[in-house]
C-alpha cells in the first residue's frame, strides 16, 4: 500500500468514526427524550443501550487514532492491536447494558410502572432507529473495505441498536392497540437478552484476536501458495506461523534449500517466496522466511535443543 493510499484509507476510517460519534450523541439525546416523554421501560432500555454505545464509540474514536500511529521504538510492531481492546470494551459495555435493562425491567414489572404518550415515543425512537440503520450500514461498508476491526465492531453494535429500536416501536404499537402494559417489561427483557448475546460475540472476537487465533481465510491463502510449485532451490517448508492484527498479517516459516546455494542466491529465492505470500494475503503482510540447508537441518535444530525453558523450538 503506497503512502498516499494509506493516508486516504486512514482518513476514510477517521471520518467514519467521527460521524459515528456525532450520530451516537444525537441518538442518545433523542432516545432519552423519548423516555422522558413516555416513561416506558422499553424506551429506557433502548436509551440505556445508546448510552453505553456512546461510551464505546468514544473509546473507538480514540482507538482509531492510536491504531493509525506508525511503529516507533517502543512499539516496533505498530499500534493496531488496540483494535482488539476496543472491540472487547464495546462488547463488555453492551453486556453491561443488557444486565442493567434486565434489572430495570424486572423492577418495573414488580412495581407496575406503565408507559404514557406512546405515539410521541414511537416517532422519536423510530427516527433514531433509521439514523442508526444508515450509520451501521456505512460503518460496516467502510470497515470491511479498509479491513478495520474497530469500525466493523462499531457497525455491528450500531446495527444491534437498530434492532432494539425496532423492538421498541413494535412494542409501543402493540401496547397502544391492545392495552397490554406487561409487554413493556417482557419485550425489554427480550431486548436485554439479545443485547447480551451480541456483546458476548464481540468479547469472544476480541479474546481470539488477543490470543492470536489463526484466521482461517488468511491461513488458507498462505497454504495455497505453499502448495504450489516452490521456487527452484527450495525443497520443502515447515514451522509456519502467522497472526493478523488490524490490516497487517505477520508470517513466519522455515524452508529447506539446496546445500550449495550462495547466500545471495538463497536470499533471492527466499525473497521470491515472500513476495508470493505477500500478494496472496488479504491486506498488508510482513513475511519472514528462515532459510536452512537441507543436509544440516536436523543438526542445526539439535544445537538449539533445551535452550528455552518452556518453548520447544522443534514445535514452535
Amino acid at each position: 500500500m503506497s503512502l498516499s493510499t494509506l493516508d486516504r484509507s486512514n482518513a476514510r476510517v477517521r471520518r467514519a468514526i467521527t460521524i459515528s460519534l456525532g450520530v451516537s450523541v444525537a441518538s442518545f439525546v433523542a432516545k432519552t427524550a423519548g423516555f422522558l416523554i413516555t416513561g416506558s421501560n422499553t424506551v429506557l432500555s433502548d436509551a440505556a443501550e445508546s448510552l453505553v454505545h456512546l461510551m464505546a464509540v468514544a473509546f473507538s474514536f480514540y482507538s482509531v487514532r492510536l491504531s493509525q500511529k506508525p511503529p516507533d521504538a517502543a512499539h516496533p510492531y505498530g499500534h493496531e492491536r488496540i483494535e482488539f481492546l476496543s472491540v472487547g470494551i464495546e462488547g463488555a459495555v453492551i453486556t453491561f447494558a443488557g444486565i442493567s435493562i434486565l434489572y430495570t425491567s424486572v423492577r418495573n414489572l414488580i412495581l407496575g410502572i406503565h408507559p404514557d404518550h406512546l405515539m410521541e415515543g414511537m416517532v422519536v425512537v423510530a427516527g433514531a432507529g433509521i439514523m442508526n440503520g444508515l450509520l451501521g450500514w456505512y460503518l460496516m461498508r467502510v470497515g470491511r473495505a479498509e479491513k478495520n476491526n474497530i469500525l466493523i465492531g462499531n457497525g455491528k453494535h450500531t446495527l444491534t441498536d437498530v434492532w432494539t429500536s425496532i423492538g421498541v416501536v413494535a412494542t409501543l404499537l402493540l401496547i397502544t392497540f391492545t392495552g397490554w402494559m406487561i409487554l413493556d417489561a417482557l419485550v425489554a427483557l427480550a431486548v436485554a437478552g439479545y443485547i447480551m448475546y451480541e456483546g458476548g460475540k464481540l468479547i469472544r472476537f476480541a479474546v481470539h484476536g488477543i490470543m492470536d487465533r489463526v484466521d482461517p481465510e488468511t491461513d488458507a491463502a498462505i497454504r495455497a501458495v505453499l502448495a504450489e510449485r516452490l521456487p527452484d532451490g527450495i525443497h520443502t517448508w515447515h514451522k509456519l506461523r502467522h497472526r493478523t492484527v488490524g490490516s497487517t498479517t505477520w508470517v513466519e516459516l522455515h524452508v529447506l534449500m539446496d546445500d550449495d546455494l550462495p547466500l545471495s542466491k538463497a536470499h533471492e529465492i527466499g525473497t521470491a517466496l515472500e513476495k508470493r505470500i505477500m500478494k496472496a494475503v488479504p491486506g498488508d503482510a510482513v513475511v519472514t522466511v528462515h532459510m536452512e540447508p537441507e543436509a544440516e537441518h536436523e543438526q542445526a535444530h539439535r544445537v538449539l535443543a533445551g535452550i528455552n525453558e518452556r518453548q520447544d523450538l522443534d514445535h514452535a
